[in-house]
C-alpha cells in the first residue's frame, strides 16, 4: 500500500502551473522520494489540432504563437507557460517564465539537478493517442528539433540530456528513467492500468 506522502507526491506530479517547480526547486528530501511525473518539452500546438497536419491548425498555432510569450499572458494563463516554440527557441528562453526556468534550459539551478536526481524513479507516461499534447513525444521528454515543428527528436538527441542540465542522462545510465506508454488520449488510464504499473513504484 502506498503511503499517504506518496501519493500526495504523485497527485501534486499531475498538477498544473508552478506547483510542480516549487516541489523541485524547493524541497530538500531526507531520503530519495519514489516518484515524480514530468510536465515534458512544452507543446506547441492547439488542442486537438495538430499544426503540422492542418493548415488551419498551423495558422491558429502561428496566432497564439504571436502573444504566447507577452508577459501578461505569461502570468496569468497557465497553458502559456507551457508553450515551447521550437522555431525561436531564444524567445522562449528569454520569456517562458515557467517551462525554459525548470528544464534548465537558461542556466542550470543546481538544487532542482539535485533533487530531481534524488528520486529513485522518474516515470514518464506516453498517451500514444493524446490529443492535448502536441508533440505527443514531449511526455518522454522528446521534441521537435529545433528550427522546425515538423521532425521530432527523442530525449537522449536533445540538448538537454547530452549536456546532462538537469541531470537525465546520469539518472539514465542508472537506471533510475521510466517510460511507459499506453494507448488513450490525454490522462485516459483505467484504475486497472494505473495500480498495474504506477502503484507499484509507491510501495
Amino acid at each position: 500500500m502506498a503511503s499517504s506522502s506518496c501519493l500526495w507526491l504523485l497527485a501534486l506530479a499531475f498538477l498544473l502551473g508552478s506547483c510542480a517547480s516549487l516541489a523541485l526547486g524547493h524541497l530538500d528530501p531526507p531520503a530519495p522520494l519514489p516518484l515524480v511525473i514530468w510536465h515534458g518539452m512544452g507543446v506547441f500546438g492547439l488542442p486537438r489540432c495538430p499544426g503540422e497536419s492542418s493548415h488551419i491548425c498551423d495558422f491558429i498555432r502561428k496566432t497564439l504563437n504571436a502573444g504566447a510569450y507577452n508577459k501578461a499572458i505569461q502570468e496569468r494563463l497557465v497553458q502559456a507557460e507551457y508553450w515551447h516554440d521550437p522555431i525561436r527557441e531564444d524567445i522562449y528562453r528569454n520569456h517562458s517564465i515557467f517551462l525554459a526556468d525548470i528544464n534548465q534550459e537558461r542556466g542550470v539551478n543546481e538544487s532542482y539537478k539535485k533533487n530531481l536526481m534524488a528520486l529513485k524513479k522518474f516515470v514518464m507516461v506516453k498517451f500514444l493517442n493524446d490529443t492535448i499534447v502536441d508533440p505527443v513525444d514531449s511526455e518522454w521528454f522528446g521534441f521537435y528539433r529545433s528550427g522546425q515543428a515538423k521532425e521530432t527528436i527523442p530525449l537522449q538527441e536533445s540538448t538537454l540530456y547530452t549536456q546532462d542540465r538537469l541531470g537525465l542522462k546520469a539518472m539514465d545510465k542508472a537506471g533510475q528513467l521510466v517510460f511507459l506508454a499506453l494507448e488513450g488520449d490525454h490522462l485516459q488510464l483505467s484504475e486497472e492500468w494505473f495500480y498495474a504499473h504506477i502503484i507499484p513504484f509507491l510501495e
